[in-house]
């Protein structure tokens, strides 16, 4: 049976695994001590929440949340960065269960507005997030600058 609690630092190794997939989902190569280093760096500074299914003491997804601050709103913002279900463990339901995790704990915490990116190709994902009435942005454009490549691409 999958129960989502928050992500501890016993997990680092499993999550690691579960991280690397993501990022090889978006096309970049596979590093686990990249994605080790990064989650390890997550614990240290307390900078983000990170909640895991975990289904009998095997890490089958997870989701990651980034505390921000809306000048409009005048409160809290948590970004939903991440959202990850292990290739084999999908179709379960573990992606909603994450999601909805995520919103009580936002809740919870008296986060006014969660927010979150998609690729526009990811209709799996879109089909999710719209079904757990999250609301397309239709009104902002994203604009990304690459601060790492000279040439900004």
């Amino acid at each position: 049976m999958n129960h989502v609690r928050p992500a501890c630092i016993a997990d680092l190794q499993p999550l690691s695994e579960l991280l690397d997939g993501y990022r090889v989902f978006y096309s970049q190569e596979s590093d686990i001590q990249a994605a080790r280093d990064f989650l390890q760096t997550r614990f240290a500074l307390a900078d983000s929440r990170l909640l895991v299914s975990d289904n009998e003491g095997v890490l089958e997804g997870f989701v990651q949340l980034y505390p921000t601050l809306s000048t409009v709103r005048v409160g809290p913002r948590w970004t939903l960065a991440d959202l990850f279900v292990a290739p084999e463990a999908r179709g379960k339901g573990i992606g909603r269960e994450l999601m909805a995790a995520a919103a009580n704990l936002a809740r919870e915490q008296g986060v006014g507005q969660l927010t979150l990116n998609t690729q526009t190709h990811n209709h799996t994902a879109q089909a999710l997030y719209e079904s757990l009435n999250w609301q397309r942005n239709d009104a902002f454009y994203a604009y990304t600058l690459n601060l790492d490549d000279p040439a900004g691409t």
